[in-house]
């Protein structure tokens, strides 16, 4: 068995995020599936805000990759430099698999995401700015995204005492390709949990003191409004992860970084490579995007591998969005669907149980079965 084992074509996927753990799970029946990541476990991002109001769910959003694949092994490592096919990892390690699908995602500011690639550090910086949190009595968030408007409601939802500001210069909430209905119903539940929005002018600086840490803010808009709090959270700045990236495939980056694909995900001017998640161009940067993406490639390699069936292309998804406000409020606009989802329409699909068993579903091989 072996044999056969080791004569199958070999994928090496970069990043387990949404995506490159999607992609790795179902290759591994059919390939030599090798994952690296240089965290030990993936971090469910979509439970990270719930994580931070009630630390207890610390507990249910990290699952180590050596749980993911029967098959494949795990690489707990870093690419550095990838030149078509041929990946050099931080160790040293080189690798040049018949498939590479690149899937290193973005970075995004603490706590939607956590950089600390150790599970035990993510757990406790993220425990510190709960108690940072829970100390102050007036939040500022900087910026009126989807992060910053689930953060709101996640504070007020555990914390309905405390004084939280939104500020963006954008003079609307929730910037995109989305119903003004969405928007409006979104700052009517944020009026009725009292959160403050500051919106259409630029703050004259950010705060100097560090994200999620306890100090005392007090900056000003250019249009003059004093902003005061105890502790800030930052909400904006998307930034893919493809600086490792070298000739064609550097090329291959557009002016902000994103990796452009063709509509079969392929790395342009690649025939093996593939990049999908928020590193890539094909679509909005959300987390079920990148499940998508993942599972379509997967599909793809299969195909190549086995003769059987033709390429599927992706198609960008329709409009679509959910932000919570806390376990119980919060509204969505989903495809197909006329008008805007309300607060139990979120709750029952996101609000209340963040999507983590889904995830848990994924990570199920015993530890016996890791490779790496």
């Amino acid at each position: 068995m072996a044999e056969n084992v080791a004569a199958r074509p070999s994928v090496v996927v970069l990043g387990g995020g949404y995506g490159g753990y999607k992609a790795a799970k179902l290759l591994d029946d059919v390939a030599d599936v090798t994952l690296v990541d240089p965290s030990d476990a993936f971090m469910h991002n979509v439970a990270a805000l719930r994580a931070l109001v009630e630390p207890e769910w610390l507990e249910r959003i990290f699952f180590p990759y050596r749980r993911l694949l029967a098959n494949g092994r795990f690489l707990r490592d870093r690419a550095v430099a990838v030149d078509g096919r041929q990946v050099t990892l931080a160790s040293g390690q080189r690798l040049e698999p018949d498939y590479l699908i690149l899937a290193t995602g973005s970075s995004y500011p603490f706590p939607a995401k956590i950089e600390e690639p150790d599970t035990e550090a993510a757990v406790a910086r993220a425990r510190d700015a709960h108690e940072a949190l829970a100390g102050a009595d007036r939040v500022l968030l900087v910026g009126a995204g989807p992060v910053g408007l689930e953060l709101a409601g996640e504070i007020k939802a555990s914390f309905p005492g405390k004084h939280v500001t939104i500020a963006d210069v954008a003079p609307d909430i929730l910037p995109g390709p989305y119903d003004q209905a969405l928007r409006d119903e979104l700052r009517r539940q944020l009026g009725e949990l009292g959160v403050e929005l500051k919106l259409g002018s630029a703050l004259r600086e950010l705060p100097s003191a560090a994200p999620a840490t306890a100090a005392p803010i007090a900056i000003a808009t250019e249009a003059g409004e004093k902003l005061t709090a105890d502790i800030w959270f930052r909400c904006f700045g998307v930034t893919p992860r493809s600086d490792y990236l070298r000739g064609s495939l550097a090329e291959a980056r557009d002016a902000r970084g994103y990796v452009q694909v063709d509509e079969q995900l392929r790395v342009r001017g690649q025939d093996r490579v593939f990049a999908i998640g928020d590193m890539a161009d094909a679509d909005r940067k959300m987390a079920g995007f990148a499940g998508a993406q993942g599972e379509l490639v997967a599909g793809n390699i299969r195909t190549l591998i086995t003769g059987e069936g033709e390429p599927t292309a992706y198609e960008r998804w329709p409009t679509v969005i959910v932000v919570p406000l806390g376990p119980e409020g919060g509204a969505g606009q989903l495809p197909g669907q006329d008008g805007i989802a309300g607060p139990e329409a979120v709750a029952d699909i996101k609000g209340r149980a963040m999507l983590v068993d889904r995830q848990a579903a994924v990570f199920d091989v015993p530890d016996s079965a890791d490779a790496a």
